[in-house]
């Protein structure tokens, strides 16, 4: 470790002692850049309101939800937390129609704006990844007719509407400077770029280095995709070094953005993050790698990180997930990857052992790792113990 990282390691609690202390900001201080999916394919998972609550005591101010449940849209209302609702994949052709997408929006969004701070509409999951070719060719339309009723409702200004695309979308991301679409969706995509320049909405990305480290563990260092210590590599084109997997899938999208005219759409992930479970065959699928993904995650969130592409724009990330949830379909993977168990323990500890809430709520935010410690947020006396366990943790 050179002489800069060692200092930098050494400051990181001193900045995090100050800002716990003079102005109360908690936890992790999430919230500038970090946000969390709230997956809701459960049948054992805590109320909204407990859910509010754990989101609060982590003073995480910016979540997603896959839907526009009304209990958590009500639930979340005056709590100051940022959220983008969904239209399912399934009501797409729908909002094709303006007449449709404005009732849509007036029923679900302009009920609750704005004491719960609707910021963003995701139109559909992973549109690219679907073989139904007229979802595909909805997907503009339905983005169009929707941001249309926005404009008539007067929240287009506080509004914006995007999609999630899957990494899948990209045809080459390897080295990140020849990243490029799939030929087949390049017309398809060139729409929606033009949309989202022209209404000033970002790009939303999911991507998830542990899929790349299951298919081929042999090629793929660990460390690189955990965002450990590691060489990394120098992109050969453009010089420029990557030391973690996540950040070059970004760049690669922003590569590929460029090649179609459209470099300057700002990128956002709106999923990553790690299972700590999967089936025998789901290599890499572990409670270890899991916290180590997300706790380094964290700590280049609170660095405000860029991408080597663009070091001076933050990076805007949204983990997945907040709870495991029970009744996802697919490999066991696919329903371990919450931060949090639904009754409201920790699935593995990030380095904060020892921590617990006694929230109105009564949602526990115990550790997994002990559960003996029982203490409010904003007790002096909690803030002295998460710095201590944070500096802990750094130093690991």
């Amino acid at each position: 470790m050179d002489s800069s990282s060692r200092l930098w390691t050494r400051m990181v609690p001193i900045f995090l002692v100050y800002i716990l202390f003079s102005s109360e900001f908690g936890f992790l201080q999430f919230g500038t850049s970090l946000g969390i999916n709230y997956g809701q394919v459960a049948n054992n998972l805590p109320t909204p309101t407990q859910a509010l609550s754990l989101l609060t005591s982590l003073k995480v101010t910016k979540t997603r939800i896959y839907d526009t449940n009304p209990q958590v849209l009500t639930a979340f209302a005056n709590s100051g937390i940022e959220i983008t609702v969904t239209v399912p994949n399934d009501q797409i052709a729908l909002m094709t129609n303006p007449s449709q997408a404005l009732q849509w929006i007036s029923t679900n969004v302009k009920t609750y704006f704005p004491a719960t701070r609707i910021t963003g509409i995701t139109v559909g999951n992973e549109i690219d990844t679907t073989e139904d070719e007229t979802l595909k060719e909805n997907l503009v339309p339905a983005m169009a007719s929707m941001h249309a009723a926005l404009v008539q409702l007067g929240l287009d200004s506080y509004i914006y509407i995007s999609t999630a695309t899957s990494l899948g979308a990209l045809e080459t991301s390897f080295p990140p400077s020849m990243g490029s679409f799939k030929p087949e969706l390049v017309p398809q995509m060139s729409q929606y770029l033009n949309f989202l320049a022209q209404t000033k909405a970002p790009f939303w990305i999911n991507a998830y280095p542990y899929f790349a480290y299951k298919d081929d563990p042999t090629r793929v260092e660990l460390n690189y995709v955990l965002l450990n210590p590691n060489n990394g590599m120098v992109d050969p084109y453009t010089h420029l070094h990557y030391d973690n997997m996540l950040y070059a899938q970004v760049d690669a999208v922003i590569f590929a953005m460029a090649r179609l005219g459209y470099g300057g759409i700002p990128v956002h992930v709106s999923e990553t993050g790690w299972p700590s479970k999967g089936d025998t065959n789901e290599i890499g699928a572990t409670i270890d790698n899991a916290r180590v993904y997300n706790r380094n995650l964290l700590v280049r969130q609170l660095r405000s990180e860029g991408t080597p592409l663009r070091p001076n724009l933050k990076l805007e990330v949204y983990l997945f997930a907040l709870f495991n949830e029970d009744l996802k379909p697919g490999p066991t993977s696919e329903r371990n990857y919450g931060l949090f168990r639904p009754d409201g323990t920790m699935a593995y500890n990030l380095g904060l052992t020892s921590l617990s809430s006694t929230s109105t709520a009564s949602l526990s935010l115990t550790s997994s790792a002990s559960s003996e410690t029982k203490m409010g947020f904003g007790s002096l006396r909690n803030l002295v113990l998460v710095c201590a366990l944070i500096f802990h943790a750094l130093r690991r």
